[in-house]
């Protein structure tokens, strides 16, 4: 089921999700949800609290930039590692038609749990390195507008708001 997608300045986007307790159903059905919410949008990652979910969850999928990838579920990511410095310009499924530059580690290493509720540890690189640390950063209130200048992030601010009344006042189908 694809959901909707919070746009920031939503303030549950601003909220610290909480770790999952136990990975059953439930958390399976929101993995295939936030995955077929993240491929409806055209996204590499998306973090429950994105769609509204305060939970330590989030999905991934940069197979189109990085084929040697594949697309992976991340329950309770904990970033264990980084290495090195890289600028990315990234964008957001909760800022749409905004991007820019970010400063993050060129390699993080991370654990985690997956839907079969199995520990597992990942080193990622490139696309996938700069997903895994936006997408936690989700989980922990912080959207990448966090990351660029005050000025920048107002002027972003107001186009959202703009946006955010457009979608209200749309007739639902």
């Amino acid at each position: 089921m694809v959901r909707e997608i919070l746009i920031w300045p939503d303030p549950i986007l601003k909220q610290k999700a909480k770790p999952v307790a136990k990975v059953d159903d439930s958390i399976r059905t929101l993995v295939k949800d936030m995955f077929e919410t993240m491929y409806a949008a055209d996204g590499v990652g998306l973090a429950a609290p994105q769609v509204g979910i305060l939970q330590r969850v989030i999905v991934l999928d940069t197979t189109p930039r990085q084929p040697e990838s594949k697309p992976i579920a991340m329950i309770n990511p904990e970033i264990i590692a980084m290495e090195g410095e890289t600028t990315y310009t990234e964008g957001c499924l909760s800022i749409p038609g905004e991007a820019e530059d970010v400063d993050r580690a060129a390699i993080v290493t991370v654990k985690f749990l997956d839907p079969e509720g199995q520990e597992q540890t990942l080193r990622c690189d490139g696309l996938l390195a700069i997903a895994v640390q936006h997408e936690t950063d989700h989980l922990n209130g912080t959207v990448f507008v966090d990351h660029v200048s005050t000025l920048k992030r107002e002027i972003i601010r107001k186009r959202m708001k703009r946006l955010k009344t457009e979608r209200e006042q749309r007739p639902t189908p």
